[in-house]
């Protein structure tokens, strides 16, 4: 259910791309409150991007959930993102961005069914 896409220009080799994944896996079941064996995190490293006109690093996070995220959800787990994504990439939090997507059941697909 829950999709943590991760986008960023910064370099990161595959062992530190493995085990921020593992980490940012369990944390977001644990908030989400969903399962972590539906929990799927994926990073797309170095990519090609321009953030405020340069090409420094950074970074796009993109979290998909069946369910709705209340503004207060967002807020937490924007500060969450940004912070662990900081540190974990070496990206400024001022340079990464956070997009929610509320996903409807019937929309989501997964081992031959979908969640509707």
């Amino acid at each position: 259910m829950p999709l943590l896409r991760l986008t960023t220009s910064a370099s990161v080799s595959s062992s530190e791309a493995a085990l921020l994944l593992s980490s940012l896996s369990g944390e977001l079941a644990r908030r989400l409150g969903k399962p972590e064996s539906y929990v799927m995190t994926c990073v797309v490293p170095t990519t090609a991007m321009t953030f405020a006109g340069t090409t420094e690093p950074a970074c796009f996070a993109e979290l998909m959930n069946i369910g709705t995220f209340a503004p207060s959800a967002t807020a937490a787990l924007t500060a969450f993102l940004c912070e662990r994504l900081s540190e974990a990439l070496g990206v400024p939090s001022g340079r990464i961005y956070v997009s929610f997507t509320d996903a409807k059941g019937h929309l989501w697909g997964h081992d031959g069914e979908t969640f509707g």
